[in-house]
């Protein structure tokens, strides 16, 4: 039998990652004031927005849009001029 390994790798700050920073960061704010959270969370990123969307069950109430803003901010995508 023939076994294939293949992997996907992305740069630093391809859409991929970011998306994937923000919900971790998502599910560690929910986690963190709630542990009993269950989260099915998913981003996605067009130009100039991101998306929020999935399944969340928790007793936490955290601010997706700040917690999505702080990421892209720690990564270093700011507004100059």
């Amino acid at each position: 039998m023939t076994t294939f390994f293949t992997s996907e790798s992305v740069t630093a700050g391809h859409p991929d990652k970011v998306c994937d920073q923000i919900a971790d960061a998502i599910l560690d704010a929910l986690l963190e004031n709630d542990p009993h959270s269950h989260v099915a969370c998913e981003v996605t990123a067009i130009p100039n927005g991101i998306h929020i969307f999935g399944e969340i069950t928790s007793a936490a109430r955290v601010d997706y849009a700040a917690i999505a803003r702080q990421v892209v901010r720690d990564i270093g995508y700011v507004k100059h001029g």
